[in-house]
């Protein structure tokens, strides 16, 4: 990955609104909700207990037939604690892939911030790390996984925000 990393500020703005849009869905007991103007139902975002039981997720995700013709370059991906409780993130060492989430702020032991991390394991463009490159893997991503909805709700959202 090169080049400045632009729109990250744009794309956390608009995930953290997304975030937002799920839990309020998941709080009002019917997962329907009105999106700018259409009515969609949201699937259910899962949420994680450990850093364990993220791991298997990712294994999981990783092995769906849809991902995997999706991104048949995919590699194995471990998942570990992080310190800090402010930021989930991913990294590159050498052949080793990681995402460090940390175990004791459960604002990232969701799907959603899982599945951000899991997108910079797949994005193989050559942009800055939030650039349109990620944010195309990251909705198709989230279709794939979750459903078309949660796709759908991340694009309106990125381009409410101005991310390409």
């Amino acid at each position: 990955m090169s080049g400045r990393d632009s729109q990250r500020a744009r794309v956390y703005a608009a995930e953290e609104f997304v975030r937002t849009v799920f839990d309020r869905a998941a709080q009002g007991g019917s997962r329907s909700i009105d999106f700018f103007g259409t009515r969609i139902t949201l699937p259910p975002e899962a949420r994680f207990g450990s850093v364990a039981s993220v791991q298997r997720y990712v294994d999981d995700v990783l092995a769906l037939p849809a991902v995997a013709a999706c991104w048949p370059h995919r590699t194995a991906l471990a998942v570990r604690a992080r310190r800090g409780a402010t930021a989930a993130h991913y990294e590159r060492r050498d052949a080793r892939a990681v995402i460090a989430v940390p175990d004791r702020g459960h604002w990232a032991l969701r799907e959603l911030v899982v599945l951000h991390e899991v997108a910079h394991h797949l994005d193989d463009s050559a942009g800055p790390p939030h650039g349109p490159g990620f944010v195309a893997t990251f909705c198709d991503l989230a279709a794939l996984v979750m459903g078309p909805e949660a796709g759908h709700v991340l694009r309106v959202v990125y381009a409410k925000e101005g991310v390409r």
